[in-house]
């Protein structure tokens, strides 16, 4: 991401490709004890499979992320243990202080 500088010196996981293990989402889930929290509603998919209806507790929001990279909210950023999840303004803003930018 252009607006912290991400370049080749941060670790990445390309999530597309490798998928979160379960452990990894249990990770940042811990922060938000939320799965919802960390579930992308804008994904294409969740619209197509009407999955508004079909999701009746936080837990099911867990498996549509482990099977599935696009319901992930992205990007995610974890500096010093704290994850920082999604795109909002005041998220990479956050993330831009943490770094000193």
């Amino acid at each position: 991401m252009k607006e912290i500088g991400v370049d080749e010196t941060w670790e990445r996981q390309n999530i597309k490709t490798e998928n979160l293990t379960p452990a990894q989402v249990n990770e940042i889930y811990a922060q938000t004890n939320s799965y919802e929290a960390i579930f992308s509603k804008k994904a294409m998919k969740y619209k197509a499979l009407g999955l508004k209806e079909i999701i009746k507790k936080d837990e099911d929001y867990r498996q549509y992320i482990l099977d599935e990279y696009t319901f992930l909210s992205r990007p995610v950023i974890q500096i010093d243990g704290k994850f920082y999840i999604g795109n909002s303004k005041k998220n990479i803003e956050e993330v831009k202080s943490v770094l000193g930018i």
